[in-house]
């Protein structure tokens, strides 16, 4: 790898992502570097140790998290943050993976994402904005307006799987398959960490969810511990609210709020839960009505 190079990250804050790919890579003197992920991570490990080396020039990502020294170097602008829409993102790198150039979506008409003026660079503690994101194309489709996206496709992937054959066939864990294979298809070089590598021949291939073809390097991973991003514990006589950390009055209007939202909730359907309060609305909804989470 060398200065410039574009890396495809996969996981989900720190749910599969290839943490002993990116902490080797931080030992090295690389810098400048365009890293597209889901979120930035978190301080100690993969991007946030990068962030602190100094290694990167621009993040693509849907969501800062919790990585407090992102935050710093973006408001101070020390680098480029283009944060693009959860589900566009991962279409952006599945279509790049694809082939395909460009496509159509509702996602972000009418926004910013759409007109432009997004700030991509900040300084001065986030007071100033220096550089902005730049008005998308639109086209009208049976009467409705949709923004034209381009993929995306990069020099590297660095990729995380629970196990992989000698060949490059891979198995994901669960959630943790999530932007892994779409990050791995869409780069010019494909690098997987595995916590098993297994002899050709040992995968039954109604099993494997991504194959060999994608994969061109793959590294046993030397350290397999399940990191936790975020750790809530009960304490000690605590009365078992439903908003821990909150006063009584916070406590009633976060209900209030999740109350209101869980009455939207009908019987027979699908429903995407965002993290915090919409984790809660099932809990208010009657027994007599069949979702699907």
């Amino acid at each position: 790898m060398k200065d410039g190079d574009s890396i495809a990250v996969g996981g989900f804050g720190i749910c599969g992502t290839p943490l002993n790919l990116l902490n080797s890579l931080c030992k090295h003197h690389i810098k400048d570097l365009v890293i597209v992920s889901n979120n930035g991570g978190i301080d100690e490990h993969g991007i946030g140790l990068m962030c602190h080396r100094k290694m990167i020039k621009k993040l693509i990502i849907s969501y800062i998290g919790g990585n407090k020294e992102l935050e710093r170097m973006f408001l101070n602008g020390e680098l480029e943050v283009e944060l693009v829409p959860q589900g566009t993102l991962a279409e952006k790198i599945r279509s790049g993976g694809c082939g395909i150039p460009a496509f159509y979506t509702p996602t972000g008409v009418g926004t910013t994402v759409h007109l432009g003026g997004t700030p991509t660079m900040f300084d001065n503690g986030g007071r100033d904005i220096i550089k902005v994101s730049k008005p998308k194309e639109v086209h009208t489709f049976n009467g409705k307006e949709y923004i034209l996206e381009e993929t995306i496709n990069t020099d590297f992937a660095f990729v995380k799987a629970k196990v992989a054959d000698e060949a490059g066939n891979l198995i994901f864990a669960k959630s943790a398959r999530n932007f892994n294979p779409d990050c791995a298809q869409a780069a010019n070089c494909t690098i997987v960490e595995a916590e098993e590598i297994v002899p050709i021949g040992s995968l039954n291939p109604d099993h494997i969810h991504l194959p060999s073809v994608y994969v061109d390097r793959i590294v046993l991973a030397e350290d397999r511990t399940n990191r936790m991003e975020c750790l809530t514990v009960r304490e000690e006589g605590d009365d078992g609210a439903q908003f821990p950390g909150r006063s009584a009055a916070e406590q009633a209007q976060c209900e209030k709020i999740v109350r209101r939202a869980a009455q939207e909730l009908k019987d027979g359907m699908y429903v995407n839960l965002g993290i915090g309060l919409p984790t809660l609305c099932p809990n208010y909804v009657s027994d007599d009505i069949d979702l699907t989470l």
